[in-house]
């Protein structure tokens, strides 16, 4: 389809998150051209409302050379942003969210139904929770598509996902995962937003000598 790639994944913008994040290699990139890879440092804060900027950024550059954007991923927050057109609050204060951070998930539920706010739609999510306090309760999103918009959802049989789960997971430390882990999280530390990811937080224990490979 002559398209190139605008990769929505809350992880692949990070530099350095490699093998943990499964990111397109040096060939794929060969192939075809993608955007919004290596935007950002582990340790630099990103948001959706950042990448739905660059993503429609993206997508006039793709579609002013003639190219068909095809975004892919990932992060259905980061994908339904630009597709739905959400829109986003003020940049958070940073004590405030420290604040808030420090927060037990039911601390957090309490203050929303204190203040009035309504509860995200997953409830026990803690960024969640924070963000619906920041901005003093979640925005009522449109949910209408944007112009000129197809989605394409693939779906696969529960053990064919199984062993391509279980295959990932043994390519991913032949690849070298922990040793990525390893040097991000002295580099970043361990509580940058970044490492909260899926793979990082749960090779944490296994770089530390906590948890056994196996």
């Amino acid at each position: 389809y002559d398209g190139e790639l605008i990769c929505a994944d809350s992880r692949t913008v990070y530099k350095g998150m490699d093998v943990g994040t499964a990111k397109p290699t040096s060939n794929d990139q060969k192939q075809v051209r993608h955007h919004l890879l290596d935007v950002v440092e582990p340790d630099e804060p990103f948001t959706a409302a950042q990448f739905k900027e660059l993503a429609q950024k993206a997508i006039v550059d793709i579609t002013s050379r003639g190219k068909l954007p095809i975004m892919v991923g990932g992060t259905g927050l980061y994908a339904d942003a630009l597709i739905f057109d959400y829109q986003f609050g003020d940049t958070a204060d940073p004590t405030r969210r420290h604040e808030l951070q420090a927060m037990t998930v039911e601390e957090l539920q309490q203050l929303c139904l204190e203040e009035g706010y309504s509860l995200p739609l997953n409830l026990k999510n803690k960024r969640h929770l924070v963000r619906a306090v920041e901005m003093g309760g979640l925005m009522n999103q449109k949910k209408k598509l944007r112009p000129n918009t197809l989605v394409v959802a693939i779906t696969t049989d529960r053990d064919v996902l199984k062993s391509r789960v279980t295959k990932r997971a043994h390519d991913m430390i032949t690849e070298g995962v922990l040793d990525e882990v390893k040097k991000l999280g002295q580099k970043y530390g361990w509580e940058s937003e970044a490492m909260t990811g899926n793979i990082y937080r749960i090779m944490r224990p296994v770089v530390e000598g906590i948890l056994p490979l196996e």
